[in-house]
């Protein structure tokens, strides 16, 4: 039983941090982020953070490291807003 737990927390931890590659290579080869919802990408830096600091304190290593490779590319992404994020006109 725990070696198909260990599987099943591995493969969510490696599709969760495979899901910012396409991401963060489109906007690395466009020199664009506009598309990117600033405020989506907050709360998911936050939440990794937050996950990553559970981590700590649970003492797990897996849920560190998953959730640390997580937080520096969703933080890369939004840096990457603030920096190439073009301004785009209110809605509302």
């Amino acid at each position: 039983m725990p070696l198909a737990v260990d599987a099943v927390g591995g493969a969510a931890a490696i599709c969760s941090m495979a899901s910012f590659v396409p991401q963060l290579m489109k906007i690395l080869r466009e020199r664009d982020a506009a598309g990117v919802s600033l405020r989506m990408y907050l709360v998911t830096v936050t939440g990794f953070s937050l996950w990553t600091l559970y981590g700590v304190l649970v003492g797990r290593w897996p849920i560190i490291a998953a959730n640390a490779v997580c937080l520096a590319m969703a933080a890369a992404i939004l840096v990457l807003k603030w920096r190439l994020g073009r301004v785009e006109p209110h809605r509302d």
